[in-house]
């Protein structure tokens, strides 16, 4: 079956979301002509129904960059999702084309299927592979707690954490794509060529 399949439902959403956020511009353009409308409000909300629209999009266009390097996009999404629900901080690699070895402080090999429950049981708080990264190749878990580097680009707009700061520092390097699970917030976003995109959990 053609993944793209898979992903229909949610770029129809974004669709939707998109057409909403016209509408309501639009509608503004209106109100403007109008001396007694004040639209700062309007603008408020909007920018909260972009910053939706923002999230969903990272959503679509991260299934779709997984699903071309292996074929347990839905286990991963599963396992972001649960690690998401609990707070349990995660970093997860997916090797893409480049080569990885030179960038990364190898830790615990494990060689094993990718499934959801066996990724997810990593991120155990206390667990001793919970700390540092996995690599994923393809449709294998190939080791935990890896060491990446940090980026070293100094981000002015918020404070991150480690996880984000190792993420960028990967994907800065190489074509790697690199999800993280904030354990403060739950929040989960993906690293792709130095830059990060918080995305909603499907």
């Amino acid at each position: 079956m053609d993944s793209q399949c898979d992903f229909n439902p949610l770029k129809e959403e974004l669709k939707s979301q998109l057409q909403r956020i016209i509408q309501r511009m639009q509608q503004s353009l209106q109100e403007l002509e109008q001396d007694d409308q004040c639209l700062l409000n309007e603008f408020e909300q909007l920018s909260e129904e972009v910053s939706r629209a923002e999230s969903l999009a990272a959503s679509f266009y991260l299934k779709c960059y997984l699903s071309s390097y292996t074929d347990k996009y839905n286990d991963i999404s599963h396992c972001v999702r649960n690690l998401s629900q609990r707070r349990h901080g995660a970093l997860i690699v997916v090797r893409r084309e480049d080569p990885l070895e030179p960038f990364i402080t190898p830790g615990v090999p494990i060689r094993a299927n990718l499934s959801h429950s066996l990724l997810e049981s990593v991120f155990v708080p206390g667990g001793p592979l919970h700390d540092g990264a996995v690599l994923i190749e393809g449709d294998e878990i190939v080791s935990a707690a890896n060491v990446l580097p940090l980026t070293t680009t100094v981000v002015t707009e918020k404070k991150l954490g480690t996880r984000h700061r190792a993420a960028l520092g990967l994907s800065e390097r190489c074509d790697a794509l690199v999800i993280v699970v904030s354990e403060e917030t739950g929040r989960a976003s993906f690293s792709l060529n130095g830059n990060l995109f918080a995305f909603a959990v499907r």
